[in-house]
């Protein structure tokens, strides 16, 4: 049966380098490879920032793992978690989604450039931030967008913040300063409960942080 179904995991790195974690991305061994294309794996990508790996996939078959998979990707764990901790995968510690505006999904991704950012709660920030965000979803009166913004989720583990958003080329443009006055009035009120990782609004607070990186993807 055809279904989409995102699913995210996320690591913090110990003992293992990127360019090991990148091996084992890229590509995946032949068991889990299999397991993944039974389950429909789409839009697939890994990503980086201070020793962070963030992932995101979507999943278009409904599917039912048999034991022989379980033990695929229990053994694929078993590997990681040698020089990672797992915060957060699909099947026993899944992130919990806090936003979500899908919009108009480009199946061409020439046609879509991401953002993918990464912020830390503070202690007791959680629920405030999924209620800032399902208030924006409401505001957005159930209208489907074409963009900028499509495929754009927002999910958390262990205070962490990760976003997914693929930004739409054709509608790239730079801010006007109603724009700029907005997303600041935004991203202001959201330093008041989290931390950036990422340098989405260095530009705002004159601080320097670390750009993610993609590690792998798969279309």
């Amino acid at each position: 049966m055809a279904i989409l179904k995102r699913e995210t995991f996320l690591l913090r790195l110990t003992s293992a380098g990127l360019d090991e974690i990148k091996g084992l991305f890229s590509p995946l061994p032949s068991d889990v490879a299999e397991v993944c294309a039974k389950r429909g794996m789409d839009n697939f990508s890994v990503w980086h920032v201070d020793g962070l790996v963030f992932g995101y996939c979507e999943i278009t078959k409904e599917y039912a793992l048999t034991d022989a998979d379980k033990a695929a990707l229990r053994a694929f764990a078993d590997r990681l978690s040698a020089g990672c901790d797992i915060i957060a995968e699909p099947f026993t510690r899944p992130m919990r989604l806090m936003y979500s505006d899908i919009g108009v999904v480009r199946e061409d991704k020439s046609l879509i450039r991401h953002r993918v950012f990464a912020t830390r709660l503070k202690p007791g920030c959680a629920e405030e931030y999924k209620r800032r965000h399902d208030a924006l979803s409401a505001s957005k009166g159930g209208v489907v967008s074409e963009g900028p913004e499509s495929d754009f989720t927002i999910w958390n583990a262990d205070r962490y913040i990760f976003g997914y958003c693929e930004l739409v080329r054709s509608f790239d443009h730079e801010m006007t300063e109603e724009e700029k006055a907005s997303t600041i009035a935004w991203e202001t009120r959201g330093l008041e409960i989290m931390d950036w990782i990422t340098d989405d609004v260095d530009w705002i607070t004159g601080e320097k942080h670390s750009s993610i990186q993609l590690v792998c993807k798969q279309n």
